[in-house]
């Protein structure tokens, strides 16, 4: 109905600034509607002021042309974002998708409550959530725009030939059956914008128009079922109530909001909308020149001290001048193979993923080679029980094996139990982690891989630039081989952030241990990392919980197979046990239903008929108990 310009507002002594000129288009102002729509947006944009909601500036009549000036907002919007992401084969950063879909929502619930004035509510309903009405800025922020059909108090919902206003795809099952619409109605809009941006296609599906607007009707959720991502579990409870087919069973806009940010909080997602606003110049959406930083999908990087994030021309910047650290270095390895030569913070991903040992020889600069020990900006490194990679470290184990199907879980739980204090060692070819565990809780996780690393955590989840982690990795001799300590030290980050990413970080390091399934384990007791740590925060209960929620059900019903037709049996203190455990409610049901009398096929059947139910529940129910002995195959006697 309306076209859009840039324009130049300009005031006294050269004042200008630039705006988002809307003007309507040419055969539609004479209709009456359209200019009561065009005089109706504005009226209602300039009622509401808040920082996610595009602003209006002014609103105008020159020579007989509605004009209406709005903030330019220079970026991109959700919709060349989907179909970006789309071709690329990839889908939004779920941390990305909940920063979009909470400052939508925080939008519409101040849209929501705005009132007139006599003081009452304005019955505000956007009616048009969609991709392209949600612009995103070049530093990463969320704007909802045009509002050209919302509906207020005593305005009409239809035009006058009875059609429906909204896109395609975008509409609530009242809208699409046309009835009385209220603030519910943009909920479920706006989640199904979200749920498009886990999936990367079309939740409701292509066809004709027809075969679109029946799956809404009939809230059809079969593209988002048959997804191949994988939707953590309070994602997709919150995706199915958004979705509601009934609009009373919706949560409001503020609700939905403080949700997306709850989440994104428990799971340590922080610094979203410079993240997003790296995708964005990284997919090439917007003209900001920003780092190119891969934040595509994948397996979450982890990390406790950075390695190979430095790029040729940041060391060259480093080498010049008067460096902190000596800036070449030479390894020879214990086979008589030489490495470099090489910049201090290649070398300590060398040594931090155990391709170089204490016993490696070093040469610094034009020096000759010697024990790595020999220097002291590689002391801390080298002679860390942490980040030594030695075989012979796995003689004094006290219980090993092969690792199979719930196998870590057991033996985690076995050392939670026991409160237990030593180092769980984990590997499979050249693959390694260590898991030091103090009375039975995880403290300090080490890892050969090159990905688990602070510096490239902290990129990653926002909290630091990859320049600022290179300064940092550059001074890490003043700081005792801390990169942490460097970045507090530059100012980069704050130690309260520091705390919660490096907590946040040994947390998902160890989640990731659990994804393992095949390679072999052991235990040492006694041992510690005598590394500085963090107190994580979490039982290790509730960890072996999430750990049991990421198994895919493929994996649970493989590994439950052999117990299909066998008796489960309850453990004697199931009922204490289950009042101290942090699970699903639907998991303890199943659970507390466990007496001794029903194979694992028939407690299955049983709890089918319940009401709700979830299949999937029993499963996870059952996989976790049998690991930890809460239950166990009667045959197991």
């Amino acid at each position: 109905m309306a076209e859009v310009s840039v324009a130049r507002r300009t005031g006294p002594h050269g004042f200008e600034k630039r705006v988002a000129l809307k003007r309507i288009l040419p055969q539609f102002a004479r209709d009456s509607e359209f200019v009561a729509m065009f005089i109706d947006e504005a009226r209602l944009a300039a009622r509401l002021t808040h920082p996610n909601i595009v602003q209006v500036f002014d609103f105008g009549e020159l020579e007989g042309d509605l004009f209406l000036a709005m903030e330019l907002v220079e970026g991109s919007n959700v919709n060349r974002l989907l179909r970006t992401i789309a071709a690329r084969g990839e889908t939004v950063p779920l941390d990305l998708a909940l920063h979009i879909a909470s400052q939508t929502a925080h939008a519409l619930a101040h849209a929501h409550a705005a009132r007139g004035d006599d003081d009452q509510k304005l019955g505000f309903v956007h009616r048009d959530v969609s991709p392209a009405n949600i612009l995103l800025t070049q530093g990463g922020h969320v704007k909802l725009t045009d509002f050209g059909i919302a509906t207020i108090r005593e305005r009409s919902t239809h035009t006058e030939d009875g059609h429906v206003r909204g896109k395609l795809g975008y509409m609530s099952p009242e809208q699409v059956l046309g009835r009385p619409l209220d603030a519910k109605s943009d909920i479920f809009t706006l989640t199904t914008v979200m749920a498009e941006l886990l999936i990367a296609e079309p939740l409701f599906g292509t066809g004709s128009e027809l075969d679109v607007l029946v799956r809404i009707r009939d809230v059809d959720l079969e593209v988002l079922d048959n997804s191949p991502e994988r939707i953590p579990r309070d994602v997709r409870t919150l995706l199915s109530r958004g979705l509601a087919r009934e609009a009373a069973q919706r949560p409001d806009a503020r609700v939905f909001a403080d949700a997306c940010d709850e989440i994104a909080r428990r799971r340590g997602m922080g610094h979203a909308a410079d993240r997003l606003a790296r995708l964005l110049a990284r997919l090439h959406l917007t003209e900001h020149d920003g780092p190119d930083t891969d934040l595509g999908p994948g397996a979450r990087r982890t990390s406790w001290l950075d390695t190979g994030m430095v790029s040729t021309a940041t060391e060259d910047l480093i080498s010049g001048g008067d460096p902190v650290s000596p800036a070449i270095y030479r390894v020879q390895l214990d086979n008589g193979e030489e490495l470099g030569p090489m910049s201090f913070p290649k070398l300590i991903q060398l040594i931090t993923t155990g391709r170089i040992t204490a016993s490696s020889r070093v040469a610094r600069d034009r020096g000759g080679f010697e024990a790595a020990s020999k220097f002291s900006e590689l002391t801390r490194f080298v002679t860390s029980p942490a980040l030594s990679w030695s075989k012979g470290s796995l003689d004094g184990a006290v219980r090993r094996g092969r690792l199979r199907a719930a196998d870590l879980i057991r033996e985690t739980w076995r050392i939670a139990e026991g409160r237990e204090t030593g180092v769980l060692h984990l590997w499979e070819d050249q693959r390694r982690k260590k898991i030091y565990f103090v009375d039975g809780r995880p403290e300090f996780v080490a890892s050969t891989d090159r990905r688990e690393l602070l510096g490239e955590y902290l990129v990653e989840h926002g909290y630091a630039l990859r320049m600022e982690v290179e300064m940092a990795l550059a001074l890490l001799p003043r700081y005792g081989g801390h990169l942490g300590d460097a970045l507090v030290g530059l100012g980069t980050l704050r130690p309260v952030e520091l705390f919660r990413a490096i907590t946040q970080q040994v947390r998902s390091r160890v989640m990731e241990a659990f994804r393992w399934t095949r390679g072999d384990w052991a235990f040492i007791e006694g041992e510690r990392s005598h590394e500085e740590t963090f107190p994580l925060g979490y039982e290790t209960r509730e960890l072996l919980r999430d750990a049991v929620e990421q198994v895919h059900t493929a994996e649970l019903q493989a590994a439950l197979e052999a117990v299909h037709e066998t008796l489960i049996v309850p453990a004697p203190a199931l009922d204490a046990l289950l009042r101290a455990w942090p699970i699903p409610g639907a998991w303890r049901q199943v659970l507390l239903g466990v007496r001794g009398d029903a194979t694992f096929s028939a407690i299955l059947a049983r709890h089918a008929q319940a009401p709700g139910a979830d299949a999937e529940d029993v499963y996870r129910a059952i996989y976790l108990a049998l690991a930890c002995g809460l239950v166990r195959p009667a045959d197991a006697d």
